[in-house]
This record gives C-alpha cells, sequence and structure tokens, in this order.
C-alpha cells in the first residue's frame, strides 16, 4: 500500500485515452492519486502514467463483473480509498436502426451496466464508509439532442444522465456528490476519424466555430472533484453553444 491516507485517490475509467487522459492529467494537477483504468489501451495508459506525479494502473473490461471486482480489489490493496470516481469509460456502436444486430446493440448496453456496477462498489467499499466521496459521470451532448446512426450510444449517454440525478436523490443527507460532464463535439481520435464533411457540418452548428479540447473538459470534471461543493445531480454541458441544457 502507499500513500492510504495522505493523497486523495481518483479513479478514472477508460483513463489512457482522449477525454481520459486529460482527466488524468487534471486531476493529477489538483494532488489527486489517479488510478488509470483501461481495458486494451495499455501503451497509452502506462504512457499518462509516466506523465503524472502519482498514481497506478487498473485493466479490467468493465461488461465483465468478475473483471470489476479483481478491480476493486487491486484498488483497495494500491489505494485503500476512492475520493472520486470518474465513469469515462465508453464505446460508440454505430449503425442504423435497420441494419444493427442485437449483439451490437448489447455491446453499448453492457458499458451502462458496467458504470452502475463499477459505482456500487466503489460507493459500498469506499465512499459510503467514509461518507465522503464525487462521482462524475462523462456523458454527452447527443443523450439530449439524438444523433442519427448512434441510437444505442445516445441511449447509453441519456441514461448517464438520469442515473446521475437518481443516485444524487439516493444519496441524500450523504456528503457524495453526483454529477455529470456532457461533452459536445471533442478533438479526440474519435472525433478525427469523423469524414472532412461531417466534420465541416459539426462546425456550422457550434456557435465558437471549432472543436472542444480534451483538456477543456477535464477542467470542468477538476472543479467537480474538487472545488465544486455545492453542486450535484446536475448535467454540466460543455460544448461551445451547440446545445443549452
Amino acid at each position: 500500500m502507499n500513500n492510504l491516507e495522505s493523497s486523495p485517490v481518483a479513479i478514472v475509467t477508460g483513463g489512457g485515452t482522449g477525454i481520459g487522459a486529460a482527466c488524468c492529467k487534471a486531476l493529477s494537477a489538483e494532488g489527486f492519486r489517479i488510478g488509470i483504468h483501461y481495458r486494451s489501451s495499455e501503451a497509452q495508459a502506462k504512457d499518462i502514467l509516466s506523465q503524472i506525479e502519482d498514481g497506478f494502473l487498473l485493466k479490467a473490461d468493465l461488461a465483465d463483473v468478475d473483471e470489476v471486482e479483481e478491480m476493486v480489489q487491486t484498488i483497495k490493496s494500491e489505494a485503500g480509498r476512492v475520493d472520486v470516481l470518474v465513469n469515462n469509460a465508453g464505446v460508440s456502436i454505430n449503425g442504423d436502426i435497420n441494419s444493427m444486430k442485437i449483439g451490437e446493440f448489447d455491446s453499448q448496453r453492457t458499458m451502462l451496466r458496467g458504470a452502475w456496477y463499477l459505482t456500487k462498489r466503489i460507493l459500498r467499499l469506499f465512499m459510503l464508509r467514509r461518507d465522503s466521496g464525487r462521482i462524475i459521470n462523462i456523458s454527452s451532448v447527443v443523450g439530449h439532442t439524438g444523433n442519427g446512426g448512434q441510437i444505442p450510444y445516445t441511449m447509453e449517454k441519456a441514461a448517464l444522465d438520469a442515473f446521475t440525478k437518481s443516485l444524487a436523490k439516493e444519496l441524500w443527507g450523504r456528503n457524495i456528490l453526483v454529477n455529470s460532464v456532457a461533452p459536445g463535439f471533442i478533438d479526440t481520435a474519435m472525433t478525427e476519424s469523423l469524414p472532412d464533411e461531417v466534420q465541416q457540418n459539426i462546425l456550422q452548428n457550434i456557435p465558437l466555430g471549432r472543436m472542444g479540447h480534451p483538456e477543456e473538459v477535464a477542467d470542468v470534471v477538476a472543479f467537480l472533484a474538487g472545488r465544486g461543493s455545492y453542486i450535484t445531480g446536475s448535467v454540466i454541458h460543455v460544448n461551445g453553444g451547440l446545445y443549452g441544457g
């Protein structure tokens, strides 16, 4: 065990790439010891670990309950506490309703179950015992606006925001705050893969005229993790004016 009581601990799922990686760096700068979760992006996760002050790696497929259990036991032995959980990991299964198969839909659905189950275990093993903590769910603007060809993804993100609001009410009276951060279109590998005409169409609908940076989302996460002491059950939109909430 290391720094069990001296440093607050933040767990970031999908912490090796994109918004998750930016969150790891931002939270580290705020003095958190970081648990960097990854499923397959081991090299990227190790690279992020080398860039922060203090942290450890957590490998798990969040769709697999047994692997989640192994992950929380690793957190227990490595850190002994969790002060902040950032549910960022996700996948995007794309396709129109007529062409999408049941198995593809279920792959998206199990990511939502994974966030729910990991949160349940983190609450029980760490936060409820200390009567303290912050849970931050990374959802998306498309959970509010919809997006053609992404029905399961938009359903998952909308459900994450509903999860946020319901869990905040369940934890009423506790010093455990639950919020969502809903990014718009952010300059990550996912958006870089979009065809140029699609990217231009997106930009035409953003009042600020550009995509966001992962660091701009991470700054909001860091605020909620540390200084946002009177915010719970809220969805914070970070989208350049694309959607007002």
